[in-house]
């Protein structure tokens, strides 16, 4: 069953199979590469972004046409998805509004990202248990991340500044909000993503389309 506690900053799945080491393997190559690239032009979490909205979106495209060959209900899941594609994508325009990368820096990150969402729906079609245990490894990833910004906001490493309008606006922040309500925010939400994508590669696992949704997930 679904089991979402954006609170719970520590919550990692352990590896038990064959395909789960396969999805930790892989998140873990992912940030290696991003963090490699993001010392070239310093906005990891940029480029870690615009992998992270990817999951969601091949996840709702695809099964959304699997509801309609099974004509079963989706049970608000596809939109679950699409709104996860959305938040993923508010998070990259938060941090561009911070610092906007160059267009050589953006030809990279398009490559990048069209490379992954390929190899990302290619592997959701062979394993969908794998590819969301991936997106669940990342979003553990990101949660992490996020954790580590904020130490270094509120130790001073790095100015808090304001946050920006779009993510106050976004969010619903109050009047004045800096960096570090925005990551708490964000942190949140990854958390969040962790959860659901967990919980489908559980279900599927044990052979079910869906997981079992005992109410709102926010």
């Amino acid at each position: 069953m679904l089991n979402v506690n954006k609170t719970d900053l520590l919550r990692h799945h352990e590896p038990e199979t064959l395909s789960d080491r396969f999805a930790a393997w892989a998140e873990r190559l992912l940030t290696a590469m991003a963090g490699g690239f993001s010392r070239r032009y310093g906005g990891r979490v940029v480029v870690l972004e615009t992998i992270a909205a990817v999951p969601a979106m091949v996840a709702a495209s695809l099964l959304h046409l699997q509801c309609l060959r099974q004509l079963i209900d989706d049970r608000g899941w596809v939109r679950a998805f699409m709104d996860e594609a959305e938040n993923q994508r508010a998070h990259l325009m938060a941090f561009v509004a911070i610092k906007r990368p160059s267009w050589g820096e953006r030809w990279l990150i398009a490559i990048g990202q069209g490379t992954f969402y390929n190899a990302y729906f290619l592997l959701s079609l062979i394993s969908g248990r794998c590819a969301h245990r991936l997106a669940g490894y990342l979003a553990e990833r990101s949660v992490k991340g996020y954790s580590d910004y904020l130490e270094s906001l509120e130790s001073g490493a790095i100015p808090n500044g304001p946050a920006p309008d779009t993510a106050v606006a976004y969010w619903n922040l109050p009047p004045g909000a800096l960096l570090s309500d925005m990551i708490m925010a964000m942190r949140e939400d990854e958390a969040i993503h962790r959860d659901i994508h967990h919980a489908f590669a559980d279900a599927l696992a044990e052979g079910r389309v869906l997981p079992e949704r005992p109410g709102p997930l926010l």
